[in-house]
């Protein structure tokens, strides 16, 4: 994979150049017990967890707080540049950037490979966190869409809506059982999430990524699966495209349980 630098991914070259900057922090999302059996050298562990299912904005003011209560813990100020590091699926860290951007952290990229990816020398052992009581953080809502949200943009031509299930999930003759209704929500494009990734944990090309979807570098995509777990990995590649890309973790699970709610199939 040839370098590549964007505000929201970064690769290992990237980092390897920029690891010792002094306004860089390296989050390890894997945990402290695999951070502790080997991590990139100055890196510390800092588990946000992930966003909820279903969620209205009183729910993500609470959250956003306790978020960023959970970065001062990590002494995270909002200050630096924030790079989040997984196993490689990208599935861990991208969760994890929402979250820091949810509590207003204004500088989040994601490792592309994660610690797969990662060639360079590797620590041991456990990294004491200092606390800051000082940040620059400010709940920012935006960060995590709702069903609220995108059921009143369903006619805004400035977002693309993206499904990236499976196209029996999309047309609704597959689906999950758990579901009651079958379908998408309207107006989505489907395009399978591996369809984005030249092999794991590597994203296709952007100028492929941007075939794909459909919709110029710089647009506002947010991307959907079932629950989440697809999605999450279809927003690293969409970032990586130069997308301004969102997962909606509800999914297709929280928005066929609203009747209210419309859908095509």
């Amino acid at each position: 994979m040839s370098s590549h630098v964007s505000e929201s991914v970064v690769d290992v070259t990237w980092l390897a150049r920029h690891l010792g900057d002094d306004d860089l922090v390296v989050g390890d999302v894997r945990g402290p017990n695999a951070h502790a059996r080997g991590h990139i050298p100055g890196s510390r562990p800092l588990v946000l967890g992930s966003p909820p299912p279903s969620a209205d904005e009183a729910s993500l003011s609470e959250l956003a707080r306790e978020i960023v209560l959970r970065l001062r813990r990590h002494g995270i100020t909002g200050r630096e540049r924030l790079v989040l590091v997984d196993r490689g699926d990208g599935i861990g860290a991208m969760p994890a950037a929402q979250l820091a951007e949810l509590a207003g952290h204004p500088k989040v990229s994601i490792l592309v490979g994660g610690m797969a990816a990662w060639e360079g020398e590797t620590a041991t052992g456990p990294v004491e966190l200092v606390p800051v009581r000082d940040a620059d953080l400010a709940p920012n809502l935006r960060a995590l869409p709702t069903r609220g949200e995108l059921a009143a943009r369903l006619d805004d031509p400035s977002l693309t809506i993206l499904d990236v299930r499976r196209d029996d999930e999309y047309t609704g003759r597959g689906g999950s059982a758990c579901d009651p209704r079958q379908g998408h929500i309207p107006g989505a494009r489907n395009v399978e999430v591996g369809s984005l990734y030249a092999g794991p944990g590597r994203p296709e090309s952007p100028e492929r990524i941007r075939e794909l979807v459909g919709a110029p570098e710089g647009s506002e995509v947010v991307a959907y699966c079932h629950s989440g777990s697809r999605s999450a990995l279809a927003t690293l590649a969409l970032r990586s495209a130069g997308y301004d890309a969102r997962n909606y973790a509800g999914s297709w699970h929280e928005w066929s349980r609203h009747a209210e709610l419309p859908l095509e199939r």
